[in-house]
């Protein structure tokens, strides 16, 4: 396993994460203060009014907004019912739950959206990094995705003798999430403990705080490298706050400790960002084109339905054929693309166009390469073989929004497009508006407002026809260049 090291850059706007492996980027992460959401967070709120019409009741739990509670999301034992009843039989109705002035510990499930209070549900769950924790149930449970029969009982029974049985004073339900499908038993008793601290605090701080209070706050950025990113490969986390340094500290000490020992305050005068090169990485992972060490290079388009990966050789002659050419170029990339799937966080399908290969055996090669370096990604992917038309089809789990929508929004001159019109064919839209507008309106003069390079245009290659235009409808055409106007932008003045 390749070592790893881990920079934090924290900042009050915004928290950065990089994970660095035999010196390369393998991973970004980044979460803004501003855009951080209320899902997994636990209240204490107060019911202040039930409509037994939508079976619903509003939750005043301390947002701008009173929050939304639907009878589906009541957890049987957290109103005045007690739970009794048969499985499938009719739920009782919100206004025999629930009751006004009530205070229960609810959890937001759905941020609010527009006009709309958060969706509150008072089944409430604990994310770890391997379980999830119920504490309102007793029952252990496997994710679907984890198919075999036989490695479910296997998890089933670990997990039993690890938490007990309900009758023998266990306490709280688990889900086994996906990555616990390979967890040793000491990292499913540190989740264990960590999750039964989380769930003890929330009870302690329900009996203690007001109603409107936050009872538990989803894990930030900077605390879920202690609890999701940092494995046994870890050699040093290092964060630039000295007091999100001793926050950290704090919390590993409580719910991590074997992560404590790795934590470094970086004091160094440059940004720890700028010194480990992680700033040119963002710009390069924010690039349609990466260039490859032997002169080849690979182009990434994201698209709403797929991501397209294109390798092409560029400039790499070196090897003694071209067949040679071709597949150093393709094992390259293979370990590139891997990587910048990783540093974008593309998911979805994922289209990957290697050059052709003409022997079976250098396909084989590559695709194993492929798969190997796909096997360091934490993320789940499944990569089939190559298609008759000689494409790599495989599929990357979402986990998050791609870095690229993350930090990027849609160019306000393109709008998205890639491209904008060349100048000469603004130039024959003006032409042609101007016409337009002369068959409807007498002005005394038309007067052209566009960029720079239209005027430009205009006033040179396009002047026979600007002044053939102006004789024809027999008024004067005036231009002007306005600096701000981007490329396609143009403005018709009658005068």
């Amino acid at each position: 396993m390749a070592s790893q090291d881990i920079l934090i850059n924290w900042a009050p706007q915004e928290t950065r994460v990089a994970i660095i492996e035999n010196g390369a980027v393998q991973e970004l992460h980044i979460e803004r203060t501003l855009e951080r959401g209320q899902v997994g967070n636990v209240y204490l709120g107060k019911v202040v009014r039930v409509l037994p019409g939508m079976q619903s009741a509003f939750v005043d739990v301390g947002l701008e907004r009173a929050a939304f509670l639907h009878v589906a999301d009541l957890h049987p034992h957290s109103g005045g019912w007690n739970g009794g009843g048969n499985r499938g039989d009719p739920l009782p109705p919100i206004e025999r739950q629930v009751f006004e002035g009530q205070t229960l510990t609810v959890q937001v499930i759905k941020d609010a959206i527009g006009t709309k209070g958060a969706r509150l549900s008072t089944q409430i769950s604990i994310a770890g990094r391997m379980l999830v924790f119920l504490p309102q149930d007793n029952h252990i449970g496997i994710s679907q995705k984890i198919g075999s029969p036989e490695l479910r009982d296997q998890l089933r029974s670990r997990m039993l003798a690890l938490v007990g049985r309900p009758e023998d004073g266990g306490g709280g339900g688990f889900i086994l999430r996906t990555n616990a499908e390979e967890a040793s038993d000491t990292e499913l008793a540190d989740d264990i403990a960590y999750l039964r601290k989380a769930w003890e605090l929330i009870r302690e701080r329900s009996h203690c705080l007001p109603a409107g209070s936050l009872l538990h706050q989803d894990l930030s950025l900077a605390e879920r490298v202690l609890r999701d990113l940092s494995t046994e490969a870890t050699q040093a986390i290092r964060i630039d706050s000295k007091m999100q340094f001793d926050a950290l500290h704090a919390f590993g000490e409580t719910y991590m400790p074997g992560a404590v020992a790795k934590l470094e305050h970086y004091k160094g005068e440059r940004p720890i960002f700028d010194l480990f090169g992680i700033e040119e990485e963002i710009a390069r992972a924010l690039s349609r084109r990466v260039d490859l060490k032997s002169g080849g290079y690979v182009i990434f388009d994201q698209t709403e339905a797929l991501t397209t990966v294109d390798v092409n050789t560029g400039g790499f002659v070196g090897a003694r054929n071209f067949d040679d050419t071709i597949f150093k170029t393709n094992l390259e990339a293979a370990g590139a693309i891997a990587r910048q799937l990783r540093l974008r966080n593309l998911g979805g399908i994922i289209i990957v166009d290697f050059i052709d290969m003409a022997r079976e055996e250098h396909q084989q090669a590559v695709l194993a390469e492929f798969r190997k370096q796909l096997s360091r990604d934490r993320t789940r992917t499944t990569v089939s073989g190559f298609t008759q038309l000689g494409l790599v089809e495989m599929t990357r789990k979402r986990t998050r929004e791609s870095l690229a929508h993350m930090l990027c929004e849609p160019c306000p001159t393109c709008q998205g497009r890639g491209q904008v019109k060349t100048a000469r064919s603004v130039c024959y839209d003006i032409l042609r508006e101007i016409l337009r507008e002369a068959r409807q309106f007498n002005p005394r003069e038309f007067r052209v407002v566009a960029s720079a390079a239209v005027v430009e245009t205009l006033l040179d290659e396009e002047s026979v026809h600007l002044a053939g235009l102006s004789e024809f409808i027999g008024k004067p055409i005036s231009l002007s260049a306005e600096p701000t106007m981007n490329p396609e932008q143009y403005d018709i003045v009658l005068l």
